[in-house]
C-alpha cells in the first residue's frame, strides 16, 4: 500500500519510516514533536502502532497545516486547489506573492502551496518564522487532484485520534507516560550552527542533551533521528554515553543538498534509541531492497 503524503518536506522521514518502525513498540500514544511532514505518525497510524497520536511543532502554521489536513481534509483540498490554479506556466512572481502573503498572514494552506512549490521541496524559515525558499522554475507543484487524494489519506488515518499542539518540545510531550513512545527528528546540528539555518528555532546539543536525560529520568521510551554523515563529512560527534542509548546508521539516500550543490554523495543518519530497544550493529542500515554494508 502507498501511503499518503500530503507534505513532500525535505528531510521527511517518509522512506526511513519502514525501517525505523521495526524498533517502534506499540504504545498508548505516539508523540511527535518535530512534526514537519509527520511521516512518522502516518506511518505509525498505518502499521497500528498506537491507539491515539500528539502532532505538535514549535512553528505554529506547520501544526495548523496538519490540523486542517486531518480535521478539514475537503476544505483544505479545496482551497489548495484554488491556489494552484492562480499560477500559470513561467510566472515565478506568483509564487513570490503567495509566500509574501503567507508571510504576512501565516495561512496554511498557503504553506502548503510553498512546500509544494520550493526549490526541491527544501523548506526554509528565519528566526521569525518567516518562510524564506524561492520557488522552483522546473515544475508547479502537486497537482490538486493528486493533493485531494493526499489529503482525504491522511485524514483518514489520523481524524478522531489525533491532537494538535504548539510549542517546545519538552512542553507538548510534558503529559507523556512510560506506556507512550516519542519519535523525535529535531534540526540537526549541521542546520543549527554555521552559516546554514534553515529553521525558524535552532537545536544546539547541550538543550537535547539535556531533555533526553530528562525523559530517561521519567522512563519515557523514544526514538531520535539526528545528524549522521554525507559522504565523508559528519555532522557533530555522537551524543553521549550516558544518556544509555543505542546508535544505528541507516542508509537515507543520495544527498538532495549535495545535489543541489552539483555533487553526488550517500547520506547516513543517526537514529537514537532509548535503553532496551535496539540491539547494536556494525552494519549501516538499508531498506529490505538493498544490502547492509560493514563499517
Amino acid at each position: 500500500m502507498r501511503l499518503p503524503h500530503a507534505i513532500p518536506y525535505q528531510g521527511s522521514k517518509r522512506k526511513l519510516a519502514p525501517i525505523i518502525a521495526q524498533y517502534v513498540p506499540r504504545s498508548k500514544t505516539f508523540y511527535e514533536p518535530f512534526c514537519g511532514s509527520a511521516a512518522m505518525t502516518i506511518y505509525a497510524a498505518h502499521k497500528g502502532l498506537a491507539d491515539r497520536f500528539v502532532i505538535a511543532d514549535s512553528l505554529e502554521p506547520i501544526v495548523q497545516l496538519q490540523e486542517a489536513i486531518v480535521e478539514r481534509p475537503d476544505a483544505t483540498a479545496a482551497r489548495y486547489k484554488e491556489i494552484w490554479l492562480g499560477q500559470t506556466d513561467g510566472n515565478t512572481g506568483y509564487f513570490n506573492e503567495v509566500r509574501d502573503r503567507y508571510n504576512a498572514e501565516r495561512d496554511p494552506v498557503d504553506l502548503l502551496y510553498l512546500i509544494c512549490r520550493c526549490v526541491k521541496n527544501a523548506v526554509r524559515f528565519n528566526a521569525s518564522g518567516r518562510f524564506t525558499q524561492s520557488v522552483d522554475k522546473r515544475r508547479l507543484g502537486m497537482r490538486p487532484e493528486k493533493m485531494r487524494e493526499a489529503v482525504l489519506g491522511v485524514s483518514s488515518l489520523l481524524r478522531g485520534r489525533t491532537e494538535f499542539r504548539v510549542g517546545d518540545w519538552l512542553e507538548t510531550t510534558a503529559d507523556a507516560t512510560t506506556q507512550d513512545f516519542i519519535y523525535m527528528d529535531p534540526p540537526y546540528l549541521g542546520t543549527s550552527v554555521g552559516p546554514d539555518k534553515r529553521y525558524h528555532q535552532q537545536m544546539t546539543q547541550e538543550p537535547l542533551i539535556e531533555g533526553l536525560a530528562s525523559l530517561n529520568d521519567r522512563s519515557i521510551p523514544f526514538a531520535l533521528s539526528y545528524d549522521g554523515m554525507t559522504g565523508d563529512k559528519e555532522y557533530g560527534p555522537p551524543l553521549p554515553d550516558h544518556l544509555r542509548m543505542t546508535r544505528l546508521l541507516l542508509h537515507a539516500g543520495t544527498s538532495s543538498q549535495a545535489t543541489l550543490s552539483g555533487r553526488k554523495a550517500e547520506t547516513v543518519e543517526s537514529l537514537y534509541m532509548s535503553e532496551g530497544l535496539a540491539e547494536p550493529t556494525p552494519e549501516i542500515i538499508r531498506g529490505p531492497t538493498q544490502i547492509a554494508l560493514a563499517i
